[in-house]
């Protein structure tokens, strides 16, 4: 059985359809939070309770309601991907993120240690790779300078994981997803916002002159890639040398996993995209880059393809009239 927190949320929506049809028995846990249309959660959630292999537990981690939920539970895999998510909604709601990411993931990790969880997987990002300009981000690069709150939460649950998977042998898998897209999406997202606003002839933001690199990441990929990890527990590295260290794995049953496309793409061309699928031109407006936001992601997914056997693969065109195609036929657009 497999414990899906954030369920009702972008990807864990995705990840339990994936789940539910490889025959897997799943329990999705949310909390409905208002950051975005709830109505949209709830929808999700709608699709998948058709499924009786589907059980929702509506409830908030971060008040120490893990351990109760776990011990009813007995998940086989834990994959936590309940997060307040959003570089720049951390500028101005920063105790939010430590509530939901700090907090919340506490809460998991103790309810994991009590009761004993086999594989723990969790959501990381790439934007823990902050001020590194190596591209492609590999797992072994140095991430220690972070430039938004929330960059700097996901790197505190890697390294909560590790301390865990250390003091207690609870086999932690981390992935830092790099900009993932797609149906059922979240409408903060810049690519949500640009379909509307193209659609209705409304201005687009654009910032940095549409020259910042993002390796977009179509969800069906994301989702494929951790619904194999469900069956791959972490493991200790018996080469990992102290005096050398690897960050991305340990002594301890821990491992850190870049999931993206290996691909990286200009965001006008992500809005040529868009207006080849909407068939509709877009009305720009050129922004300086925001505070907390990076220039480049770009990804190494060679460990994973290794560990996996698997490569994100879908480009931006595919994968952005996947979306559109959904957007028009969920809003009657």
């Amino acid at each position: 059985m497999v414990l899906v927190t954030g369920a009702a949320g972008f990807i864990g929506y995705h990840l339990c359809e994936r789940l539910l049809g490889q025959g897997d028995e799943v329990v999705g846990l949310d909390n409905l939070n208002d950051y975005y249309d709830p109505k949209l959660k709830e929808a999700r959630l709608e699709r998948l309770k058709k499924s009786r292999a589907f059980r929702f537990l509506r409830a908030d981690l971060g008040d120490r309601t893990g351990v109760k939920i776990w011990r009813e539970v007995r998940p086989d895999v834990v994959v936590h991907l309940a997060a307040q998510a959003g570089v720049r909604y951390s500028l101005t709601h920063p105790h939010t993120y430590a509530r939901s990411n700090l907090e919340g993931m506490l809460d998991v990790l103790e309810a994991c240690r009590a009761e004993k969880t086999p594989n723990l997987i969790f959501a990381s990002s790439s934007s823990v790779y902050g001020l590194n300009q190596s591209m492609p981000f590999s797992e072994r690069d140095n991430v220690d300078h972070p430039v938004s709150l929330y960059a700097a939460t996901k790197k505190a649950n890697e390294l909560m994981a590790h301390s865990y998977a250390h003091l207690y042998g609870i086999p932690c898998t981390g992935l830092r997803f790099f900009t993932v897209y797609g149906p059922w999406g979240r409408p903060d997202m810049a690519y949500y916002q640009f379909t509307r606003a193209i659609l209705e002839g409304k201005e687009i933001e654009l910032y940095g002159e549409g020259k910042m690199l993002r390796d977009f990441t179509y969800v069906d990929d994301i989702v494929e890639a951790v619904a194999r990890l469900t069956a791959q527990p972490a493991v200790p590295n018996p080469a990992w040398d102290g005096k050398n260290p690897d960050p991305a794995t340990s002594p301890a049953p821990y491992r850190i996993y870049n999931i993206g496309n290996n691909a990286p793409v200009e965001l006008m061309r992500f809005v040529r995209a868009i207006e080849s699928a909407t068939g509709k031109q877009a009305k720009i407006v050129k922004k300086p880059v925001p505070p907390g936001d990076v220039l480049a992601t770009a990804a190494n997914v060679d460990d994973l393809a290794k560990a996996v056997g698997f490569r994100p693969k879908t480009s931006v065109e595919e994968g952005i009239k996947k979306f559109v195609d959904w957007y028009r036929e969920y809003y009657r657009g």
